[in-house]
Order: structure tokens, then C-alpha cells, then sequence
């Protein structure tokens, strides 16, 4: 009889997808970004657009992210929780990243993270994300 994951084994793999995922922006590695994502993703992201949709689409996103900057840009998780069934989970977390500052240089950016992710084949997949800051007034 095959023994069915428990849910802090599923946790502990989901948690490792968004660590690599994280160390991967942080090296500009598009492989590793793109490795544990579904290829109909959907993003909604802090700048324009307004929805990425595809694996194509979320790709070209990266370059917009590293264009302003030839520095590492920090790209660490702050906090984050997992809630995980047998096949779909989600990742609620707090980021910390830089944007450029108006002299061009790295300002520091607290941003939002949530993940929806499924299980397919074994494997968890990334299929929607949603990065956001709080609006300003």
C-alpha cells in the first residue's frame, strides 16, 4: 500500500518550490523562475500589466524586473504560510525586493505575495501569482 504524503510533507515541498523559486530571481536564472510554473499561468503583477497570462508572458515580465538594475536585487521571503490539501494549496507570504529609487539606485520594497499552486503528477505547480503593495493615499 502506497503511503499518502502528509500534509507537513506537502507543506515542506510546496515551502521548497517558492525558496527555489525566490533563489532563482535573486541568480537571474529565467530557468529556474519558469521550473515550477504552469504553462497557462495567470499574474497579476504591481506594474502594468494588468493580467499575464502564459508561461510566455510571464517570462517576458523578468525582464522588466532585472532592466533597471545590473546589481543582485534582494528578493527575500519576509514571512510566508502554506495551506495545502491532497492536490491545491496556497502560499501567503511577505517579500522584501528594491525598486529603483529616483537617483536610480536601489530602494528598498516590501511587496505581497500569494501563490495558488496544484498538484499535477506528483508535482507541485505553480498556477496563478499575485504580487501586490499597498495602495498609497
Amino acid at each position: 500500500m502506497d503511503k499518502k504524503p502528509s500534509g507537513s510533507e506537502d507543506e515542506a515541498a510546496i515551502r521548497q518550490v517558492v525558496e527555489s523559486w525566490t533563489a532563482a530571481v535573486r541568480r537571474r536564472d529565467f530557468e529556474g523562475i519558469l521550473r515550477n510554473h504552469a504553462s497557462d499561468i495567470a499574474m497579476f503583477d504591481v506594474p502594468p500589466p494588468f493580467q499575464i497570462r502564459g508561461i510566455e508572458a510571464y517570462r517576458k515580465s523578468w525582464d522588466l524586473f532585472f532592466s533597471w538594475s545590473s546589481d543582485p536585487v534582494p528578493f527575500d521571503i519576509t514571512e510566508m504560510s502554506i495551506t495545502a490539501s491532497a492536490d491545491v494549496a496556497f502560499v501567503v507570504a511577505t517579500m522584501r525586493c528594491a525598486e529603483p529609487g529616483p537617483d536610480g539606485k536601489q530602494k528598498p520594497l516590501d511587496f505581497r505575495l500569494m501563490m495558488g499552486l496544484r498538484k499535477i503528477e506528483g508535482r507541485w505547480i505553480i498556477t496563478h501569482e499575485h504580487h501586490s503593495v499597498p495602495a498609497e493615499s
